[in-house]
C-alpha cells in the first residue's frame, strides 16, 4: 500500500458562542475554519483527521500541510507511521504540532481502517469506558460555578474543573462556592491555565488544598518550571502540568527530572498526533506518573484521544470541555455521555468516526491538493 495523494478541504464553521476559558484565549468572533484532512492510498482506503479548532483556525495552519509536509508522504507506505513521524519534526521549524497532528491521526485512522479494527485495539487495549468530568468556561459568579458543577454532579459525572477569571479573590470565592455546593466527597478540579505568578499561586494553592481539591492545574506560565518546582515544594495538592508548550517527546524530561510537576499532560492536537501522546504517556507510566489527557479542541481529534485513553493505564478521566455542544462539529455521531457518567469506547475501525461530508461540502471554503 502507498500513499497517493494528500488533501485539505478547509469549511466554515459559524455560530460559534462567545465564550473564554482564561485569558490564554479570546472570545473569538463567532467563526472559526476547519480542515478536513484525507490521506488517500493506492489501496482505496483513506485515513481522516480535523486541522483546526473553535478558536484556532485551519486556516492559519493549511499552507504548510500541503508545502512543507505532503512532499514527504507522497508514494510511501502508511504503516510506517514511526518513520513518518520522525520525518514530519524534522520540519517542525516551517510547520506546527497541529498540522504534524494532524497527519499522525490520519494515519492511524487509516491503519485501523485497513485492518478492519479500531484505533484503541491497535494501540492495545486497557479498557472499555472511562469517567468523564466536566470543564467549565470561564463565567460570571461563583454562584454560576456552583450551580453548574451540581447540574453535572447530579447527573452522575465524575468531577468538575474550574477556569476560573484569573483574578485572586474572585478565584477563591468561586472554589470556596463550588466545594460548599457539591459537598466534600466530590471531586473538583482548578485549571489556572498560566493565569498566576507564584504568590498568587501559592496563596490559591494553599486554598484549594485546604478544599480538598482533587488536582490544581496550570497555575504558572506554561514553561516556569523554575516556579513549579518551588509551588510544588510548598503545597500538598497534586500538580498537573505540560499541556503546553506545543512540544513533543523530548518536552517532556525536564519536567519530570526537575520534579517540576506530579501529573502530566497532552493532547493529540497540540503534541502532534497518536504517536507522541502515547509515547508520552508511557513515559509518565514509567514514572509512575498519571498522564491526563486535554480535550483536543474538535471533534474528529477528540475521538483519537478517547481511543489513546482506552489504551493507557494512567489517565483518570475524559475532559469535556463546556459548553460540549461548542466544541462539537463536523461529525455525524458525536462522543456521548451515557447516564452513568462514563465514555464508551468506539468499536468501528479506525477512529470510527461518521464524518458529515455533506455539512462540510456545504460550508466548503477551499480545496487544497
Amino acid at each position: 500500500m502507498k500513499i497517493t495523494d494528500v488533501t485539505l478541504t478547509l469549511f466554515a464553521w459559524k455560530g460559534l458562542p462567545l465564550i473564554t476559558y482564561g485569558a490564554h484565549t479570546a472570545a473569538g468572533n463567532g467563526e472559526s475554519q476547519m480542515g478536513l484532512l484525507a490521506i488517500e492510498t493506492d489501496a482505496g482506503v483513506t485515513g481522516h483527521a480535523f486541522l483546526g479548532s473553535s478558536r484556532n483556525g485551519a486556516d492559519s495552519e493549511a499552507g504548510t500541510v500541503m508545502t512543507a509536509l505532503k512532499p514527504m508522504l507522497i508514494g510511501e507506505d502508511p504503516f510506517n507511521r514511526e518513520k513518518l513521524n520522525a520525518r514530519l519534526w524534522t520540519r517542525i521549524r516551517q510547520t506546527t504540532t497541529r498540522a504534524i497532528g494532524a497527519i499522525d491521526i490520519a494515519l492511524w485512522d487509516l491503519a485501523g481502517k485497513a485492518l478492519g479494527v479500531p484505533v484503541y485495539k491497535l494501540l492495545g487495549k486497557y479498557r472499555d469506558a472511562i469517567p468523564a468530568y466536566a470543564s467549565s468556561a470561564v463565567m460570571t459568579s461563583p454562584e454560576a460555578y456552583a450551580e453548574e458543577a451540581v447540574r453535572y454532579r447530579d447527573a452522575g459525572w465524575a468531577a468538575y474543573k474550574i477556569h476560573p477569571p484569573q483574578k485572586l479573590q474572585e478565584d477563591i470565592a468561586i472554589c470556596r462556592a463550588v466545594r460548599k455546593a457539591v459537598g466534600d466527597d466530590y471531586r473538583v478540579m482548578l485549571d489556572s491555565t498560566w493565569g498566576y505568578d507564584f504568590p498568587t499561586a501559592l496563596r490559591v494553592g494553599k486554598v484549594i488544598e485546604d478544599l480538598g481539591y482533587y488536582w490544581y492545574e496550570d497555575p504558572l506560565h506554561d514553561q516556569d518550571i523554575y516556579n513549579y518546582v518551588k509551588l510544588r515544594q510548598a503545597l500538598r495538592i497534586p500538580l498537573l502540568a505540560t499541556e503546553y508548550p506545543m512540544t513533543g517527546l523530548e518536552g517532556y524530561a525536564e519536567w519530570i527530572m526537575n520534579r517540576a510537576t506530579d501529573y502530566l499532560r497532552g493532547d493529540v492536537t497540540v503534541k502532534g498526533g497518536i504517536t507522541t501522546v502515547v509515547k508520552t504517556a508511557h513515559l509518565a507510566q514509567a514514572f509512575r506518573m498519571n498522564y491526563e489527557i486535554h480535550h483536543a479542541g474538535n471533534s474528529l481529534n477528540n475521538l483519537a484521544n478517547l481511543h489513546v485513553a482506552m489504551s493507557i493505564p494512567n489517565t483518570e478521566f475524559f475532559e469535556v470541555l463546556l459548553p460540549a455542544e461548542a466544541q462539537k462539529y463536523g461529525l455525524l455521531e458525536e462522543i456521548e455521555i451515557g447516564a452513568d457518567g462514563m465514555v464508551r469506547a468506539p468499536d468501528k475501525p479506525g477512529l470510527g468516526a461518521e464524518i458529515d461530508f455533506a455539512l462540510i461540502e456545504r460550508n466548503r471554503i477551499a480545496a487544497l491538493r
